[in-house]
């Protein structure tokens, strides 16, 4: 999946000329946490968002510092906050160095640029030009689909559901595959045996319920707490 597959179009923005009051306007009034700014020409200029409106003056909530670290941080720094908690216009406030992607940009990158860089949406650039955006809403949107698709591959039988069960859990370190006895009967998995720690069993149950052709599972597995000797059961006894 690529970010042309997710990405939202066509794209809200302002202009570095637009009012910060409109700006707001249009954000609250389209449920949005951020927009993007472009020139006349259509080319990404910046991005304006929540972030960047947090510290105002009019809300008494801007930053505020000891003259002293102007010598230690340089009087550039704290100029650059007095204008943001103070302009009016979005070229003032807006954040100027942006992280994009390109339609072709895979959707695992979009993700981790997105978490590397912390940020909530991407613009997406295409020959200097802003053609799209993939905000963490997208990514959900195409998580729901995804989880949404049915399955129209031919059922497997019992024994080749049991193999599948038993290879996926071996190729995990953490899953006691030697403990754990698996039987399958009609789609339905139950599980019997040992864990070595009660940590596992729910990445256990995931493993098993993400493979194609399992229709429910019975878990019977249980842990001993290690110090005091204690049985711990399966929620589901």
């Amino acid at each position: 999946m690529r970010a042309a597959d997710i990405m939202t179009v066509p794209v809200i923005s302002v202009s570095p000329e637009t009012s910060l009051k409109d700006a707001v306007e249009l954000m609250l009034q389209h449920h949005v946490s951020g927009l993007p700014v472009t020139d006349a020409d259509g080319r990404l200029a910046g991005v304006i968002s929540e972030a960047d409106l947090l510290c105002r003056k009019e809300l008494g909530t801007e930053r505020r510092h000891a003259r002293w670290l102007e010598f230690i941080f340089g009087a550039g720094h704290f100029a650059e906050d007095y204008a943001r908690s103070r302009g009016r216009q979005v070229n003032e406030v807006m954040t100027s160095r942006v992280v994009t992607g390109s339609p072709e940009t895979p959707l695992e990158t979009v993700v981790d640029l997105m978490n590397r860089h912390r940020i909530k949406r991407l613009p997406i650039v295409e020959s200097g030009r802003l053609v799209g955006i993939v905000s963490r809403s997208d990514v959900l949107h195409a998580l729901a689909g995804a989880l949404a698709e049915v399955n129209l591959a031919v059922q497997p039988d019992d024994a080749a559901l049991r193999k599948a069960i038993l290879d996926k859990l071996g190729g995990h370190g953490w899953a006691p595959t030697a403990l754990i006895n698996v039987q399958v009967q009609d789609g339905e998995v139950e599980l019997r045996g040992t864990l070595t720690d009660e940590r596992e069993r729910t990445p256990i149950r995931i493993a098993i319920e993400n493979i194609p052709g399992v229709k429910a599972i019975q878990d019977h597995l249980i842990s001993v707490e290690p110090i005091s000797g204690t049985v711990i059961y399966s929620p589901d006894e």
